[in-house]
């Protein structure tokens, strides 16, 4: 399964025009992300406030991850404070797969965000969190925490945006996109020896693991003949031919 380093900024003292801080918003906006994350069997580790993004790039240089995620809002700035609009996909110029990743992010974004016209993908190589990090990496700057309309987009449409994010994260990665649903305990019931945990949907995906005739598992999602299944902590894909529901 793709595996993503989830990262919401730490930054507690930027604070929003309409109340609340950059580190508050990204953090809930990660909350948000999280079901749906698991609903398409992506998984994450996600760093954590009392880190800096230093730390965070450490963290995730420790992994082996598909794709780092940075999400921020930005600022103006001072002579310009509450005037700016927009959001910036940023990636490193050299990453084929990051630049990908942030064009699909930043189209997504388009279809939700007031004025589609002021989104846009961006290369850089000044910032810490996409130049850093060995994983292909987004940095997302999610609107003007300085400017109200921006600020009010980001408070009151974290579902919207977070089911956006994850939806483009799908298309990334080539896997259904899938509303979270509750979980479900199951068995493997198989004649033979074991059932296979896949990375994706698909009978020639890489195994994950195995899993014996007997072995509980959880159901958290379903597309088409498959499950995506947790067994001992892992996240995988299953076909749901040879699980029984409890």
């Amino acid at each position: 399964m793709p595996i993503i380093y989830l990262s919401p900024s730490t930054q507690e003292n930027n604070l929003y025009v309409n109340g609340g801080t950059e580190e508050e918003w990204m953090n809930r906006l990660a909350d948000a992300m999280e079901p749906y994350l698991t609903a398409a069997g992506i998984r994450f580790s996600r760093n954590t406030p009392d880190m800096t993004a230093l730390s965070s790039i450490r963290a995730s240089n420790a992994g082996n991850y598909n794709l780092h995620l940075a999400l921020h809002s930005n600022a103006a700035p001072e002579e310009q404070y509450g005037q700016a609009r927009g959001v910036l996909v940023y990636n490193y110029p050299g990453s084929t797969e990051g630049k990908r990743a942030a064009q699909l992010i930043a189209n997504g974004l388009k279809t939700i965000y007031p004025l589609p016209n002021k989104v846009r993908a961006e290369s850089t190589t000044a910032i810490g969190e996409v130049r850093r990090v060995r994983a292909p990496s987004v940095f997302l700057e999610l609107g003007y925490h300085d400017n109200p309309d921006d600020a009010a987009w980001v408070q009151n449409n974290l579902d919207a945006i977070a089911r956006n994010i994850v939806l483009s994260l799908t298309e990334y990665f080539g896997l259904p996109f899938l509303d979270p649903q509750a979980s479900r305990p199951a068995v493997v019931d198989v004649s033979w020896g074991y059932l296979n945990i896949r990375d994706k949907p698909s009978p020639t995906a890489a195994v994950l693991a195995k899993a014996y005739d007997g072995t509980r598992l959880t159901v958290l999602n379903q597309w088409e003949d498959w499950y995506v299944v947790r067994l001992d902590g892992m996240v995988g894909w299953a076909s749901s031919q040879f699980i029984t529901l409890l």
